[in-house]
Formats: C-alpha cells, structure tokens, sequence
C-alpha cells in the first residue's frame, strides 16, 4: 500500500515520544506535528532530520483504512487502547 498524499493521520492522532524539530519533548496524541504543511505533506520527509519512527512506519490497510477520515479514526483508537495507564 503507498501512503495517502495529504492524508496525515499518522502526524496527528498517535503521540510521539522522540524529539522532533521544533517539538523538541515529542507530539502529543491528537496534535498536529509542526512539520506538517498546510497541505498535510512533511517539512521533514526525506531528511535526515525526520525521526527514526516517523521513517520507520509503513502505510498498511489496517492503519491506513480506505481513506483520510478512516485512517485518522483507526489511528486515534489505535492510540487508546495502547496508551500505557
């Protein structure tokens, strides 16, 4: 499966605990990575900036769904039922 151009679930809804340029204590779950464009692309993408677990995740039909509004509800449940107590 190829990523969704624009869709940017996956900066929004998980957390994100590593550094990230201009989020220097992670992301939070929910909020919008400052490396997002306005069209939903990344700064980032390519560079070596980009976090490794940014770089490390594959888009895949169980995450992704069938599109951007799936993919972002998949993802924050995903989120919540992970998230440690």
């Amino acid at each position: 499966m190829n990523c969704r151009i624009g869709c940017a679930a996956c900066c929004i809804a998980p957390s994100i605990s590593s550094p990230i340029p201009g989020m220097e204590k992670g992301k939070p779950a929910g909020v919008r990575c400052v490396q997002l464009t306005d069209d939903n692309r990344c700064h980032l993408f390519g560079r070596v900036e980009r976090p490794a677990v940014c770089t490390s995740l594959q888009p895949a039909f169980d995450m992704c769904a069938s599109n951007d509004a799936e993919a972002l509800e998949r993802l924050t449940f995903l989120e919540q039922v992970t998230r440690p107590d």
